[in-house]
């Protein structure tokens, strides 16, 4: 899923089924992107950012990218 770009539709308050007739693509598969079952090919999601003003690399990253930990940053516990 794209925490950030469902974030940012909200904000924008630009309906999904807009957004996709502004790409020029069915409502279903924005859908699928939105919510991580697909992924937009380069030119889709430029202009996804592009409309939705905001910097592409934040709008698509994903939420398991974000809470994934660094496995140098692991600290261990004594007991």
């Amino acid at each position: 899923m794209y925490p950030n770009l469902k974030l940012q539709l909200w904000r924008s308050g630009i309906r999904q089924n807009r957004l996709a007739q502004l790409l020029g693509i069915d409502e279903t598969l924005l859908s699928k992107i939105v919510n991580g079952f697909r992924q937009p090919n380069p030119q889709i999601r430029a202009r996804i950012a592009e409309i939705l003003a905001v910097d592409e690399h934040w709008l698509f990253t994903r939420e398991d990218s974000a809470r994934k930990v660094p496995e140098n940053s692991s600290k261990s516990v004594t007991i």
